[in-house]
């Protein structure tokens, strides 16, 4: 049952990314991976709340293999994070690709912690 909910969870998290990224980065006209940026940043937040909630004991286990395991494992993406940010300095947009690390990870650790404490301040 466990594989399951990872398996449904993935099948929205793939598309929505997907979707989402094209969806971004056309509003975009920059080499920046606007869009990349955004689904992780949002991941990153989802996941805040999740584990936020399941430390107050309001997420089960299952929601956790679905929206943790399935939807921000299939949604989130640091292989496609690592790519850009070479291709960003193989093509001389060195800066581009320094601010891509600093500010992925800075936002992803803050939108994990601002999640994590929403959670807290709701299930508390």
């Amino acid at each position: 049952m466990n594989w399951l909910l990872v398996i449904a969870g993935a099948m929205v998290g793939a598309p929505l990314r997907y979707l989402t990224d094209r969806a971004v980065q056309s509003r975009h006209d920059s080499v920046f991976p606007w869009g990349t940026f955004a689904i992780n940043v949002s991941g990153c937040l989802i996941l805040g709340l999740l584990t936020g909630a399941a430390a107050a004991g309001a997420a089960s286990s299952h929601l956790q293999l679905l929206l943790g395991t399935g939807l921000c494992g299939a949604l989130t993406t640091y292989s496609t994070f690592s790519y850009e940010t070479l291709r960003l300095a193989e093509t001389g947009a060195g800066l581009y690709a320094l601010a891509n690390i600093a500010g992925s990870v800075t936002a992803g650790l803050g939108a994990a912690f601002l999640g994590v404490s929403i959670a807290g301040a709701v299930w508390s």
